[in-house]
């Protein structure tokens, strides 16, 4: 959905990139602060593989195609315009210059960069395959969907996997640890039996998947039946854009991320992040607070510029 298309050199109060729940949040409390406001996005949110988006009060269980869809609803409602499009550069003169896939191009006072972040998985064929339904990651998305069932957790890294490992044995009493080429030292092993998990030694080929399903994992030619497979991924924010303003990104033992204060300011003036994009950890929940204190600091800053502006 678009409903601006002819906006070539329009000047917005902020442009946001990116459409998820931390940008349709930010959207739409700038909206009903009376800024314009144009949101690119390309459609490319990372929870889009999951059937089903959890902890998301009063809208448990639902889709994360449908969650955008109702955000776009909500902000369009209060003036906030829409662009199917990829931002793919931004430059800075005063105002920032917004130059979409399109070739279009708009000038932004403040810009909010709700980038989101890409989970890089492990090569294992399969896990791809069955990415976001039966391949899952997080214990507090999913955990409560696969509760009892049986559950292999692939081995990225020694600390990651052994804290997904004692999560998920939390919600069943049948999880395995497929180490592969990871190595444990004597506590988190003690950990691991203390808490009931399994451990399986050797190289995992493969996962056995179908439709999307799973059913077992293949470790030096032997199949282990499981039902879900769990695996740490290694979650990079995109920092494109962020880097071509001059911001620098910030190493985290599971990936990169765009660094902020609490209320998603970031090093460069004028700039804002929110969501996965400056919390690699962030729920749907989460992002969309994040984004709504974004859009609340956003707006507090133009005002402040406003009223210096007109004392001058």
């Amino acid at each position: 959905m678009s409903n601006s298309t002819d906006n070539t050199g329009v000047r917005f109060d902020a442009v946001i990139v990116g459409g998820g729940a931390a940008g349709l949040s930010g959207a739409v409390a700038l909206g009903r602060s009376l800024r314009s406001v144009l949101v690119v996005d390309k459609g490319e949110q990372r929870n889009l593989p999951a059937d089903a988006a959890h902890n998301v009060i009063g809208r448990e269980g639902i889709s994360p195609r449908e969650l955008v869809a109702e955000g776009r609803r909500e902000a369009v409602s209060y003036g906030v315009e829409f662009a199917d499009d990829e931002v793919i550069s931004v430059d800075r003169d005063g105002d920032f210059t917004v130059t979409l896939g399109s070739g279009r191009i708009v000038t932004a006072r403040r810009l909010l960069l709700a980038t989101g972040l890409v989970d890089e998985l492990p090569r294992i064929p399969g896990v791809q395959e069955a990415w976001g339904h039966g391949v899952l990651h997080c214990p507090y998305c999913h955990g409560y969907e696969v509760r009892g069932r049986r559950i292999g957790v692939i081995a990225t890294t020694s600390m990651g996997s052994v804290h997904q490992s004692l999560l998920f044995a939390q919600l069943s009493q049948h999880v395995t640890l497929f180490a592969g080429a990871v190595e444990f030292d004597e506590q988190q092993l003690a950990e691991l039996r203390v808490s009931g998990v399994g451990i399986v030694e050797g190289e995992v080929e493969r996962v056995i998947e179908h439709d999307r399903d799973v059913t077992g994992v293949q470790v030096d030619g032997r199949v282990h039946d499981v039902d879900n497979v769990v695996v740490g991924t290694r979650m990079m924010a995109r920092t494109e854009l962020f880097e071509q303003l001059g911001g620098v990104p910030q190493d985290h033992p599971f990936g990169q991320f765009i660094p902020s204060d609490p209320t998603g300011a970031t090093g460069v003036d004028g700039v804002w992040t929110a969501g996965n994009a400056g919390n690699l950890a962030a729920m749907v929940s989460v992002a969309a607070g994040a984004g709504l204190l974004a859009g609340i600091a956003i707006n507090a800053d133009l005002v402040a510029a406003d009223v210096r502006a007109a004392l001058v």
